[in-house]
C-alpha cells in the first residue's frame, strides 16, 4: 500500500536541540537557515512546484517561530502567523494533489502546530497569557508557570464490509458525487476497536466485528491522527443518521477500483490520494480486510 498522504517528511526534527537556546540561536543565524513561506496558512510552492522557502534573515525579529528541524545540514523553520481560528480555506486541497508527499508532510506538521499556538495564545487553568518556548514546540503561562503542548486528536476513519462489498457515506459539504470511509472522534474511555464500531453503528445502525487495523495518517485540519480500519459487519441493513450523514451506498471491489482510477461511469468519485480514506479504499481493494461470512 503506498504511504498515506501527510507522511514522510524526511527530516531530523532536531528534538534533542528544542531546548539548546543557544545552539537555536546559532542555527536561527545561519546563512542557510530557510523559513517556509506561507499564504496565511496554505504552502506556497515555487516554479518547481515545491514548497517555497524564505531567507530568516526576512522575517520580524520580534516574530514567533517553530523550529521544524534539519534538512541535512540546513536548519528550517515556520512563522507563526496570528490567524482566525478554525480558517479552513478549502482552495489548499487543489494545491495539496500537486504537491510532492514530503512537502505536504511537512507543511501540514508546520500547520497544525501554528493552529495550535493560535488556539493556545492563553492559559487554559489561570486564563493568563502564554509565551513561545521549546522553539515553539510547546508555550508556557506567564503567570502560574503550566506548560502546554501541541495534542493530537485521535479519529478512526473505516469501512464497514459485508458480502464483498463496504460501505460508504457522503457528507452534504462533499463534492459532488464524492463518497467516503465513516469517520469520528475517538471518545474518552475508548479503544479504537470500541470507536470503530460505536462510530458505524451511530451514524449506519451497523453491528460490527473483527475490527482490523490497516494504518495511520496525520491530518492538520486542524490536528487529527487518522486511524484506518476495516471491520465486518453482521448485515447490510443500513440506518442512516441524517444529523451526521446525506446518503451511503455500498460497493464491491471493481467499483472502488474504477473509483480510485477515476474511470468514466464510476458509481463514486474517491477522496482524493492525499485523504487517508482513498488509502484505505486501495488497501481493501488490493485484499487488506477481514474475510467474509456472519459477525
Amino acid at each position: 500500500m503506498p504511504s498515506p498522504g501527510f507522511t514522510g517528511a524526511g527530516i531530523d526534527r532536531a528534538d534533542r536541540l528544542r531546548l539548546d537556546e543557544a545552539r537555536l540561536a546559532e542555527l536561527a543565524a545561519a546563512g542557510e537557515a530557510r523559513l517556509l513561506r506561507l499564504a496565511g496558512l496554505d504552502p506556497v510552492l515555487d516554479e518547481a512546484e515545491r514548497l517555497a522557502w524564505d531567507s530568516l534573515g526576512s522575517l520580524d525579529p520580534e516574530a514567533e517561530t517553530i523550529f521544524l528541524g534539519l534538512s541535512g545540514d540546513i536548519p528550517l523553520f515556520a512563522p507563526v502567523p496570528a490567524i482566525e481560528i478554525g480558517q479552513r480555506a478549502w482552495g489548499v486541497f487543489s494545491i495539496l494533489g500537486r504537491m510532492a508527499p514530503s512537502d505536504a508532510a511537512l507543511w501540514g506538521a508546520a500547520r497544525s502546530v501554528i493552529e495550535w499556538h493560535n488556539r493556545h495564545r492563553f492559559c487554559g487553568r489561570c486564563g493568563a497569557p502564554t509565551v513561545r518556548f521549546r522553539a515553539g514546540w510547546g508555550r508556557r503561562c506567564t503567570a502560574c508557570t503550566l506548560e502546554h503542548f501541541p495534542r493530537v486528536d485521535p479519529v478512526v476513519i473505516m469501512l464497514a464490509e459485508f458480502d464483498g462489498r463496504v460501505l460508504l457515506g457522503r457528507q452534504p459539504q462533499y463534492p459532488a458525487g464524492r463518497y467516503s470511509a465513516l469517520a469520528g472522534f475517538v471518545e474518552p474511555g475508548e479503544s479504537i476497536e470500541e470507536a470503530v464500531a460505536r462510530e458505524i453503528e451511530e451514524e449506519a445502525g451497523l453491528r460490527v466485528a473483527d475490527v482490523r487495523y490497516v494504518a495511520s495518517q496525520p491530518w492538520p485540519f486542524p490536528g487529527q491522527l487518522m486511524i484506518a480500519c476495516i471491520a465486518r459487519a453482521a448485515s447490510d441493513a443500513v440506518t442512516l443518521d441524517r444529523n451526521e450523514l446525506e446518503d451511503a451506498i455500498w460497493a464491491d471491489r471493481a467499483e472502488v477500483a474504477a473509483a480510485l482510477a477515476d474511470e468514466a461511469g464510476a458509481p463514486f468519485k474517491a477522496p482524493p490520494a492525499f485523504a487517508i480514506a482513498h488509502s484505505l479504499l486501495r488497501a481493501w481493494v488490493d485484499g487488506l480486510a477481514p474475510s467474509d461470512g456472519p459477525a
